[in-house]
């Protein structure tokens, strides 16, 4: 086809296989799009489609496009996959379960290595070398579901923490064994050999896992509103790991899991960057390596000869077995169900990444022949759909029984109020509401602003508006639903108390300033008395926070409790958000409390099954406060729980306790909580909830407060 322009006559060579990058990545992106949208009629998972594209358009269907076209974002999409897989995983869940997944990466890699190696050597008559070969092929596995079960939110069972650790373990076994075949038979296997991979693999891990987090934290902290620069960096981090796993004698896929891993902590999974992560993953790198894995699969193969139908048939037969098997073995040791059972099968069946590494290796060094090279093709397309059939099946029973077993909040459903007046702060306050805000909560986040009502009242509601515009910007890169509330009232205490009874709002969430007395830092406003008239008039429980840097960037969280604190109402429900918060950020949380709160808050993790990492250190007496400061780092994120007047736990101390933050805690991010109370629990000492004589004239100087405000106004109005 000719195409002319400005006079220029152009040739556009639409010769099949297609040479032009253009057109093969447009009809990637359309393949990308239409095939999952076609099969999910007929009830298919979409992964399967992409591979069943893949075999029509790659060197052994159509020849449509040539597999070397797409091999960079393919290679990119697997390390994608390990990466997603370190970076999602729970690591509270995963530190608890680590001897389960050690033990489980046990039955998944000895189990086939066995079976493979009496099936290689005594059915199909292969020699000690390529019977090693052939039996690590069978115990390696590729997480090619592992986006079903993120998909499905499932991620944090047990089961799915349980498969990934196993994953890691297993790959790693093999490729190390795939090294030492290697080098037995280039004839390197000496002492120099084994000297050099250990320390090779040492110097790679400790650059990873300690290196990495380091650097990341960093970089977060100094580049704090850059979402491109972010992501762009993790991105490299994830390369580079792949990179220096290489070098070190290991797949890359080894390296971008640890990679994510070692950024685990530091992108937390409701974060704006953790979206972005995931959507383009999901949406370009992993389908183009899906699409790759078709392009592979030879059905010709299978007519080569009565051999390599023989050959093919076993190694699927052996495949499917053995890490039934060990998903079996697993179910009988940590006493699973069978749905689980099902799932750790279908994560650890399907064969990809590593598996292509060893055939390709032991062909290209004569010790597997070309029957082997086909079957293990089908193998690859067999194992793929097995995996992603039964990962669907049994992760859609899962999440059905994990959803049924979810206890149902009491109280109503939840909703955060964000109270916001420094467009600095606004992104921070909106971070913290989604990270403690209940996944399953069907109920938007309420960032409100307030206008005072006086002559400059219009003007300065314009202006608040461009601000929630960009709140609900910011929260939407999230995926949270956020309805922003701009109103005008009196003043600000007043709106946040309004605006709170009206949405029946659970939490509120309020920023920290930077004005000289105490009480003006507790809130952006002109009243010394915001926080006071809030806390008197909002019983619900309220955080007062001061950011100074991204919370992801800290390497523990600090909680302290005051005496008494297990018996005011609000105990759980502000302990359950602080869990959760230690856990979004992937941090070991630290809590500073007397026996009797401690006792109380194991109770609440042993009846609810909640995994995180935690610690207890005795404190005794709140006045011993600044002790804190020989313990606490400026890289830890401080929580104190403070209390209302009149409450059980509350002690005169506690309101030096904001200057005391402000002085010696300037460089931490804080969080002072005042946890949920009944409106009568509030009176002052003394005066009693029957002593019903004060009503009246409570009731009385009320009136005259607002009948003084509106006389000022009227003045005011007046005079000018």
């Amino acid at each position: 086809m000719l195409q002319v322009l400005k006079g220029t006559v152009l040739l556009l060579d639409i010769s099949l296989p297609l040479k032009d990058p253009i057109p093969i990545f447009s009809l990637v992106l359309f393949i990308i799009l239409l095939a999952p949208i076609i099969l999910r009629k007929f009830r298919i998972p979409s992964i399967i489609g992409l591979i069943l594209a893949g075999m029509a358009i790659g060197d052994h269907g159509f020849k449509i496009i040539e597999k070397g076209s797409i091999d960079l974002f393919g290679k990119a999409g697997l390390l994608y996959i390990m990466f997603l897989a370190g970076l999602e995983l729970d690591m509270a869940e995963f530190r608890k379960n680590r001897h389960r997944s050690i033990i489980f990466g046990a039955f998944t890699f000895l189990i086939p290595i066995a079976l493979g190696y009496l099936v290689s050597v005594y059915l199909l008559g292969f020699d000690f070398m390529a019977a090693m070969l052939i039996s690590s092929m069978a115990a390696t596995h590729t997480l090619v579901a592992y986006p079903l079960a993120s998909r499905l939110g499932i991620t944090k069972n047990e089961a799915v923490t349980v498969a990934v650790g196993g994953t890691i373990i297993t790959d790693t076994a093999v490729l190390l064994i795939l090294a030492v075949i290697t080098g037995a038979a280039a004839g390197h296997l000496d002492t120099y050999f084994w000297i050099r991979l250990g320390v090779s693999l040492a110097v790679f891990a400790t650059i990873i896992l300690w290196i990495f987090p380091m650097i990341g934290r960093w970089f977060f902290k100094k580049i704090k509103d850059d979402s491109t620069s972010h992501y762009i960096f993790v991105l490299a981090l994830v390369f580079l790991a792949a990179f220096l796993a290489e070098l070190a004698g290991v797949e890359g896929i080894i390296g971008a899991f640890l990679a994510g891993l070692a950024l685990n902590q530091l992108i937390p999974h409701t974060s704006p960057l953790m979206n972005r992560i995931a959507f383009v993953g999901n949406a370009l790198f992993i389908p183009f390596f899906l699409i790759s894995v078709g392009m592979l699969v030879d059905l010709q193969a299978l007519l080569k000869g009565s051999r390599a139908l023989i050959i093919a048939g076993v190694l699927i037969v052996m495949g499917l077995a053995s890490k039934w098997l060990a998903a079996l073995f697993a179910q009988w040791a940590f006493k699973y169900s069978p749905t689980q059972r099902k799932l750790i099968f279908g994560l650890t069946t399907a064969r990809v990444g590593a598996t292509i590494a060893v055939v390709m290796i032991g062909f290209r060094m004569g010790l597997i022949h070309e029957h082997v090279l086909n079957g293990t093709v089908i193998l690859i397309l067999i194992t793929c759909l097995v995996s992603s059939f039964v990962t669907e099946n049994a992760g859609r029973k899962l999440a059905i029984i994990d959803a049924e077993r979810k206890p149902e909040m009491d109280g109503g459903p939840e909703r955060i109020l964000v109270p916001v007046s420094n467009p600095a702060r606004i992104e921070a306050m909106l971070d913290l509401a989604v990270m403690i805000k209940d996944p399953q909560a069907q109920t938007p986040i309420y960032p409100l602003a307030v206008v005072q009502d006086n002559e400059e009242a219009r003007e300065k509601v314009h202006v608040t508006n461009k601000m929630m515009e960009a709140a609900v910007i910011h929260a939407a890169t999230t995926e949270s639903p956020v309805q922003a509330i701009t109103r005008i009232d009196l003043n600000v205490a007043d709106g946040i108390a309004r605006a709170a009874r009206e949405l029946m709002v659970t939490d509120v969430i309020l920023g920290w300033t930077d004005k000289t007395s105490t009480t003006d830092r507790l809130f952006g406003s002109i009243f010394g008395t915001t926080l006071d008239n809030v806390l008197q008039s909002v019983w619900e429980t309220v955080y007062v926070c001061d950011f100074h840097h991204p919370m992801n960037t800290a390497k523990k969280m600090v909680l302290v409790l005051p005496r008494n604190t297990e018996y005011e109402k609000g105990f759980l429900h502000y302990l359950q958000k602080m869990i959760m918060l230690a856990r979004q950020i992937g941090v070991r949380l630290v809590v500073y409390c007397q026996d009797k709160t401690k006792n109380a808050i194991e109770a609440y993790i042993q009846q609810t099954k909640t995994s995180v990492e935690i610690a207890f250190k005795y404190f005794g007496e709140i006045e011993d406060f600044l002790v804190l400061s020989r313990e606490i780092t400026p890289d830890d994120l401080l929580a104190v729980v403070s209390a209302r007047k009149g409450t059980l736990s509350y002690s005169p101390y506690l309101e030096h306790i904001p200057a005391k933050l402000s002085r010696h805690f300037r460089e931490n991010n804080v969080i002072l909580v005042f946890p949920e109370q009944m409106e009568i629990d509030f009176l002052e000492a003394g005066v009693q909830p029957e002593d019903l004589t004060l009503a009246p004239i409570q009731e009385q100087l009320a009136n005259l407060n607002k009948l003084g405000k509106a006389v000022k106004r009227i003045f005011k109005g007046g005079k000018k």
